[in-house]
């Protein structure tokens, strides 16, 4: 199979930690026959250095043609360190979003055996965790109108959702449930936001479609608390885009690092599939960072976007022997050898 990929390396760590997916994929592609194209391209402060734009008409040129994206990281903290900078790297990140109608973020959180007494949460609370949170991405406070009062003393953020936006995000999240246990979970805070109330209706609406799927509804602010205390109480999870950004981000820490978490990005043109860490400046250059996040983003995007199963899988064990064997970087190496992040991926192109 011929797979046209679209490289968007970004910021940070970006280029560091794809550099090792491209090189996992391209030993999967060795081994199974397939021919990868890369197109690389410039995204976030990367490219509002190059260009002046964090997404340009030519990267955005670049994706469309892609059938899948490899994304790393957005961000530099010039940018967040000053509030008045006009331009900033997350505005392509939001861009990139819409233009490619990147609607639906796939969040996968589980543990890996060998690595469950890293996480900060008991073993027994946390052990066979395998949940996916689907967070709406086109749609929210992130993308409502906002502005100041003149006197510069109030500001606002709208949050606003369409009954199809929230519909396309649960569809997928019912069809995901029906490949699954069969259980559905619709987060949302519908005792005080009418935004939260339609989100709940329009849900409530889908269920006599999805018959054998057993749906239940729960304020944002308990599923924060349950999801550190039970979270094998939960499989698969849609919520609106504010609050499964920072669900998300909570339910990380039961794997034990971010560094070790994927994440694809349906969309209507294309999808997207990158770690969900950040740019992490400090570590940028020095071939610290953990690249296992983003090469299993790429086993997502082989299985997800090309229905490439059993390349996923072999990326998925060679991780797993990798966690075992402690062949990690630092984040992860405790009183043991830590490996650099090149070294890491090496070892993995090489198992495959």
């Amino acid at each position: 199979m011929k797979l046209n990929i679209a490289l968007l390396a970004g910021d940070g760590i970006g280029p560091e930690v794809i550099d090792q997916a491209v090189k996992v994929s391209n030993a999967v592609a060795k081994k199974f026959n397939h021919e990868i194209v890369w197109t690389a391209a410039l995204t976030g402060a990367a490219a509002i250095d190059a260009v002046g734009e964090p997404y340009p008409d030519s990267t955005h040129d670049v994706c469309m043609a892609a059938d899948a994206v490899l994304f790393g990281a957005i961000g530099h903290p010039r940018f967040d360190n000053d509030p008045t900078a006009k331009v900033r790297p997350e505005q392509g990140l939001l861009k990139m979003r819409k233009k490619l109608g990147l609607f639906a973020n796939v969040r996968p959180t589980f543990t890996f055996p060998s690595l469950i007494d890293n996480s900060p949460l008991k073993r027994e609370r946390i052990e066979g965790t395998d949940l996916i949170i689907l967070r709406e991405l086109t749609g929210g406070i992130y993308f409502g109108e906002r502005g100041r009062s003149e006197d510069g003393n109030t500001a606002f953020d709208t949050c606003t959702y369409t009954k199809d936006e929230i519909v396309r995000l649960a569809k997928l999240g019912f069809e995901m449930a029906m490949q699954r246990s069969k259980r559905l979970c619709c987060v949302d805070k519908a005792n005080v936001l009418e935004t939260s109330r339609l989100w709940r209706q329009t849900v409530q609406a889908m269920e006599k479609d999805y018959p054998e799927v057993t749906v239940s509804y729960e304020f944002v602010d308990a599923v924060a608390m349950r999801l550190v205390q039970w979270p094998n109480s939960y499989d698969v999870m849609i919520t609106e885009n504010l609050f499964g950004d920072i669900l998300t981000d909570e339910a990380s820490v039961i794997s034990g690092s971010m560094g070790l978490m994927p994440s694809a990005s349906i969309g209507i043109h294309t999808s997207l599939f990158e770690p969900i860490h950040g740019s992490y400046p400090q570590a940028a250059g020095k071939d610290i960072a953990n690249p296992l996040a983003t090469v299993l983003s790429a086993a997502m995007m082989f299985e997800d976007a090309f229905g490439l199963k059993e390349e996923a899988e072999l990326i998925r064990a060679v991780v797993n022997k990798s966690l075992a064997e402690g062949i990690v970087t630092e984040d992860l190496a405790g009183k043991n050898k830590a490996y650099k992040t090149s070294e890491v991926g090496d070892w993995l192109a090489k198992n495959i």
